[in-house]
């Protein structure tokens, strides 16, 4: 299976880029896709540890996620495993397409380019059954602009300053 790669080249510095990804009250400021909005958010930031938060969706319903920490290679790289979530972190189903894959690996990596600095997401599957690999490959556009709509708020989160 062929994963799911998109990549923006930001005008900030490679450790504020890194800091807008690794730091709670950065994060909640711009990780949402576009009308979204982040209402919650607790990070603890290590091998094992967990990022949980609330997405609240333009029409008002809340929907929750979690990142597990697998790999943290500061500011290269940070590898994590991504779910649909409830308010209590367990993983849950994907609220508009049960189909979808219950856990993705995300590998996230910061190039450094001198004041600017080249993002890299990458998103596969894990032990997804064949109709969840076929709900992924048949998502890819909509993976395509919900990061592309989160990648814009950090844009405008980066440029803000």
């Amino acid at each position: 299976m062929k994963e799911f790669v998109i990549e923006r080249v930001f005008e900030a510095p490679r450790e504020r880029v890194w800091q807008a990804w690794t730091e709670a009250e950065r994060l909640k400021a711009w990780f949402a896709p576009k009308g979204f909005s982040m209402t919650s958010c607790q990070l603890e930031l290590r091998v094992g540890g967990l990022f949980h938060y609330c997405l609240r969706t333009p029409d008002g319903q809340d929907m929750w996620g979690r990142w597990v920490i697998r790999e943290i290679a500061r500011p290269e790289k940070l590898v994590f495993v991504v779910s649909f979530s409830d308010p209590q972190a367990g993983i849950t189903v994907h609220p508009m397409s049960p189909t979808w894959p219950r856990e993705m690996l995300s590998t996230v990596e910061f190039e450094d380019r001198g004041p600017r600095t080249r993002v890299t997401v990458r998103w596969i599957p894990i032990d997804a059954t064949d109709l969840e690999r076929q709900t992924f490959e048949d998502g890819r556009e909509s993976m395509k602009q919900g990061w592309t709509g989160t990648l814009d708020y950090l844009v405008e989160y980066l440029a803000a300053g």
